[in-house]
C-alpha cells in the first residue's frame, strides 16, 4: 500500500536486499513488537480464565480443551494468530492511508505513515510465525500416542506447515487458508526490500497483492476462530472492523496518493481502465455486504447448541483460487516490468 518512488542510477548495480533497510526497520520495530507481546500476553491470560472458569465458547463446541493447564499451548497459539490478525488490521490501515490522497487535517508526514507501515508488517509476520510454531508445539504434544519422536515432530510438521497437510474438519479448509496468508506474506511483505533490485513499478505492483494476505488472514480466523470459538459480539466485532478497511480501500481505489494511479479513460489503456473500474465497483459492494453482515450477525458461524454447517468451499476450490492468482500477479508483474523498460518520451 506505500509507495515511495526509487529511482536506480544507470551503470550502477543494484543490490539484490537490503539489508541495511531491513535492519533499521527492525530496530524500530522493537517497540512495536514489544507491544504486540503484551496484547498476546493479556489474550492468553483471558483465554486462560474462559476456559477456567467454563465461560470459553471453544469449551462448550470441543470439552477435551477443558484443562487449561494441559492445553496451554494450544491457548497461546490462539492468542499469537488473534494478535497478529490486529497487527494485520492496523498494518493494512496504515498502508491504505499511506497509498491514498492525503487528507488535509492530517499532521502525520507520509514518511512517519510509511515507517509505522514497515514496522506494523514486519511484527505481524512475527505473530504469524508465532501462531504457527505454538500449534506445531502443541501438535508435537499431542501427537503422542502412536508415533516415536521423530514420528511426532514430522506428523506435527505435515500438519502445520505443509498446505494441506491437515485433514480434520474445519482445518481443512482454514489451516491451509492461513499457511497460504503466511507464506504469502513473507514474500509479498518483504518485497520493500528488493525494490532496488525490481524496480519500484514492480514492487508497487506486488505489495498491492498484500492485502489478498489479509482476506486470508480474516477468512481464516472466522472459520478457525470466530466461527468455532466465540459467538454474537465477538463475531460481530471483527466484521465491523473489516468495514473502515473495505471503506479505506475503496478511498484508496479513488483518490489515489500517485496520480498515474487515478481512474482515466485512456484509449491507449482501455483494458487498464476497465479492471480499475470493475475493482472500484467491486470493494463498493463489498462495504454494502458488510455492513449488511455486521448488522444482522449472520455470518455461517457457529452458535452454542447449534450443529455446524457443512463445509462449502473446499481444497481444490482453494487450489484452483491460488492457481488463479498467481496467474493474476504474474501478468500484472509482467506488465509493470515492461512499462518500466519502455523508454520515457
Amino acid at each position: 500500500m506505500s509507495m515511495p518512488d526509487f529511482s536506480r542510477t544507470r551503470g550502477a548495480r543494484p543490490r539484490r536486499f537490503d539489508t541495511a533497510e531491513l535492519g533499521r526497520d527492525l530496530r524500530a520495530a522493537s517497540w512495536d513488537a514489544g507491544a504486540a507481546l503484551a496484547v498476546t500476553i493479556g489474550l492468553f491470560v483471558w483465554f486462560y480464565r474462559r476456559v477456567e472458569t467454563g465461560a470459553s465458547a471453544t469449551v462448550q463446541i470441543m470439552p477435551m480443551l477443558a484443562d487449561a493447564d494441559r492445553y496451554w499451548l494450544y491457548w497461546l497459539c490462539q492468542a499469537f494468530g488473534w494478535a497478529g490478525l490486529l497487527w494485520a488490521w492496523i498494518t493494512v490501515m496504515l498502508g491504505l492511508v499511506r497509498s491514498s490522497s492525503r487528507p488535509g487535517g492530517l499532521r502525520i508526514s507520509a514518511a512517519r505513515l510509511e515507517k509505522w507501515h514497515r514496522t506494523t508488517s514486519l511484527t505481524t509476520i512475527g505473530l504469524m510465525f508465532a501462531h504457527a510454531l505454538a500449534f506445531f508445539a502443541e501438535r508435537v504434544r499431542g501427537n503422542g500416542d502412536g508415533h516415536g519422536a521423530v514420528g511426532r515432530v514430522f506428523h506435527a510438521f505435515v500438519e502445520v506447515f505443509v498446505p494441506g497437510g491437515y485433514d480434520s474438519g474445519t482445518g481443512r479448509t482454514a489451516i491451509l487458508l492461513g499457511l497460504l496468508a503466511f507464506y504469502m506474506a513473507i514474500p509479498l511483505g518483504l518485497a520493500y526490500y528488493y525494490r532496488q533490485a525490481t524496480g519500484s513499478r514492480v514492487w508497487r505492483t506486488l505489495h498491492r497483492f498484500v492485502i489478498v494476505v489479509y482476506v486470508l488472514s480474516v477468512w481464516h480466523t472466522l472459520l478457525y476462530g470466530t466461527s468455532v470459538w466465540f459467538d454474537g459480539w465477538f463475531r460481530t466485532t471483527v466484521w465491523l472492523l473489516q468495514i473502515p478497511v473495505a471503506a479505506l480501500l475503496l478511498i484508496r481505489l479513488l483518490a489515489p496518493a500517485r496520480p498515474s494511479e487515478r481512474l482515466r479513460r485512456d484509449r491507449s489503456a482501455s483494458i487498464g481502465f476497465a479492471a480499475r473500474a470493475a475493482g472500484r465497483v467491486t470493494v463498493a459492494a463489498t462495504v454494502v455486504v458488510l455492513l449488511v453482515v455486521a448488522a444482522s450477525g449472520r455470518d455461517g458461524g457457529r452458535t452454542p447448541g447449534g450443529e455446524s454447517a457443512e463445509l462449502t468451499v473446499t481444497q481444490a476450490m482453494i487450489w484452483a483460487g491460488l492457481a488463479a492468482l498467481v496467474l493474476v500477479v504474474g501478468v500484472a508483474v509482467h506488465r509493470s516490468w515492461r512499462l518500466a523498460r519502455r523508454p520515457s518520451r
